[in-house]
């Protein structure tokens, strides 16, 4: 005997499937924004609300630089972007390795405030690193020679 309804489909996908594409999409819009932001706003100023003078030292330091804060924040944005869009996630994960320690850094010795965001960069770039490791072998050789030809 045949039926007119559709068959009942009940292949739910675990959610543990898109947790690698939730971290890439929230760690690149973190990213990408602040990136955006710093390049656009005015530079923050070092005296309200009072900050460590350490990191008093480190923005001045890059704000005199006269390229060092630019730098960062194109690189932030760009990074963002290609984790936005999907595009060479291994390579932007390298290139914001430096960057998620320097957060990290920052707000566990110099600013506390920032130590939950910071918390949550370093697990989402962790948690992508790992999910990313397959990509990675290759760059682990402890005694690699040059291509010939």
């Amino acid at each position: 005997m045949a039926t007119d309804s559709a068959p009942t489909v009940t292949s739910a996908r675990p959610i543990a499937r898109h947790l690698p594409t939730a971290a890439r999409l929230l760690l690149g819009l973190l990213f990408f924004a602040s990136g955006v932001a710093g390049l656009v706003m005015t530079p923050p100023t070092l005296t309200s609300p009072p900050m460590p003078e350490g990191l008093v030292a480190l923005m001045n330091g890059f704000m005199k630089s006269g390229y060092l804060f630019q730098l960062l924040k194109t690189t932030e944005t760009a990074v963002g972007l290609a984790l936005l869009a999907n595009r060479f996630v291994p390579l932007a994960l390298t290139v914001l390795a430096p960057v998620t320690v320097n957060i990290v850094a920052v707000h566990l010795l110099l600013e506390h405030s920032g130590l939950p965001v910071a918390a949550v960069v370093l697990a989402l770039h962790g948690y992508l690193a790992w999910s990313y490791r397959e990509h990675y072998r290759p760059l682990l050789v402890a005694k690699a020679s040059p291509s010939r030809g």
